[in-house]
């Protein structure tokens, strides 16, 4: 077979990429779809005055919710035949719809996810290239058929208890099919164009990932016109493009990224922070205060009222779900107890009844999904589906006896973006948000505010307080 995108699908036109994500997502390019009355998503109207965005790590939606209820997901995917050089690495198989094995979440493969992964396992939408995908730092083995599992439910109770109380959204795609860099920017900036023609694409040379990136640091770019020049971008200190941060800035609205510490030359668990890309932060009063060294903060600024705005939470290395493996060690991930006790904290808060918690996973991580991306556009994505789940009052309900809803819409990374800037009534930053259905037909601004119940976890707030930082590497891609 043919690996690599569809040429077409390289070469689409912007307004045709809008065109299509409308039709896909059952409503407007400007994503004012509302299948349900909705009150207007702005300041004056909107009961929500406080997003907080928690981003965990790597899974695809197969990978968390193969077996929810009503959800798309798949217990069984698609296998490209192994060359017969390398089946000595494999089981003997031929091309073949194959099972997907139930397994932990904590799990020690760090599966391909950069760009070139994503057209090798899409493979001109066979969706069949996963188990031929190079291992990283695996001295050229393939993936065989790791990367067709799934996650014991077992092992992710709070995740599925959010999910039937709130909205699971099961058609949620990454702006960019990429890695993790990338999709914390988007998260941020709702794209990453650097110049009219060329957007960053992959994760930087070095590490950190950002302003703090060994002086030879080089980012890659994707073209409009479908070419991927890895190694050729700028340094990753950003100035081409602006952030929300600008917007909420100028607005005067409050806003905190939570997020580790940055170390020079290191790989930890700072590196998600978006913001050390941004050189407008990075070199500005608001380093070290509007962006913590401490994730736990989010904790303390909720018990003590000073919860912003707009936030963002990125976690430990042990508390993200990414896929690690503990050398000497026992492999770990209380990434379901570190989501719980946000939601918890804020559904025990006086926010509560002002806020709604955002919870994704920002790439596939290279684990299988049965789902093609909806569309291409010229900037390097959709990419795969990843899970996100919405938690607020106002969430939308299935019925009144059966509170969780499972949304099919079309939605993409710079949703979000979008629902911020819908709901403070802030002007688009990029081509991708002003793209993108809103988040704001997951929530019901009619229905009586629901009332909080707890999300049980196995570990509390009070264990996540006491955890230190693990300094652990979390990520290659």
């Amino acid at each position: 077979m043919t690996r690599g995108w569809n040429a077409v699908g390289l070469t689409l036109l912007v307004a045709a990429s809008a065109g299509i994500a409308a039709c896909a997502g059952g409503g407007s390019a400007n994503g004012s779809y509302a299948p349900i009355p909705a009150k207007r998503v702005a300041s004056s109207s909107s009961p929500i005055r406080h997003v907080i965005i928690v981003i965990q790590e790597n899974r695809s939606f197969d990978n968390l919710f193969a077996t929810f209820p009503g959800a798309d997901g798949a217990t069984t995917g698609e296998a490209e035949a192994v060359p017969v050089s390398e089946q000595s690495q494999c089981p003997i198989y031929h091309e073949e719809t194959v099972n997907l094995t139930e397994g932990n979440l904590a799990v020690g493969d760090d599966f391909g996810h950069k760009y070139s992964d994503l057209q090798i396992d899409y493979d001109n939408a066979n969706m069949d290239g996963f188990d031929v995908d190079p291992i990283p730092a695996g001295g050229g083995k393939i993936d065989c058929l790791h990367p067709y599992q799934y996650v014991n439910p077992a092992q992710i109770v709070p995740y599925w208890d959010i999910a039937e109380q709130y909205v699971l959204a099961d058609h949620m795609y990454q702006t960019q099919g990429s890695g993790s860099f990338t999709a914390h920017q988007d998260l941020i900036a709702g794209g990453t164009a650097v110049t009219p023609t060329e957007s960053i694409i992959d994760d930087p040379s070095g590490f950190p990932w950002g302003c703090d990136s060994p002086a030879n640091t080089t980012t890659s770019l994707i073209t409009i016109y479908g070419n991927y020049e890895p190694g050729k971008g700028p340094f990753p200190c950003f100035t081409q493009y602006e952030t929300l941060r600008d917007r909420l800035d100028a607005a005067k609205i409050s806003w905190k990224y939570y997020t580790e510490k940055v170390i020079p030359g290191k790989d930890t668990a700072g590196i998600w922070n978006a913001f050390d890309a941004i050189s407008a932060v990075r070199y500005s009063a608001e380093w070290g205060k509007k962006v913590t060294a401490n994730d736990k903060l989010i904790f303390q600024d909720i018990s003590k009222g000073r919860l912003p705005a707009v936030s963002w939470v990125t976690p430990d290395a042990l508390n993200s779900d990414h896929p690690q493996e503990l050398k000497g060690g026992k492999d770990v991930d209380y990434g379901p107890s570190w989501v719980a006790s946000i939601v918890n904290a804020v559904g025990k808060s006086k926010y509560w009844k002002s806020s709604a918690i955002v919870i994704l996973w920002d790439d596939w991580g290279g684990f299988y999904d049965h789902e093609s991306p909806a569309f291409f556009d010229n900037q390097g994505g959709l990419g795969f589906r990843v899970p996100m789940m919405i938690v607020s009052p106002y969430a939308r309900e299935t019925s009144s006896s059966q509170p969780g809803y499972i949304s099919h819409t079309q939605y993409e990374t710079a949703s979000i973006v979008k629902f911020v800037e819908q709901n403070w009534g802030l002007t688009p930053l990029q081509l991708p948000d002003t793209r993108a259905t809103s988040i704001g037909d997951a929530f019901n601004f009619y229905q009586t505010p629901r009332s909080f119940i707890v999300i049980p976890s196995e570990h509390s707030r009070a264990f996540f307080l006491q955890q230190k930082p693990s300094g652990l590497p979390p990520d290659t891609q």
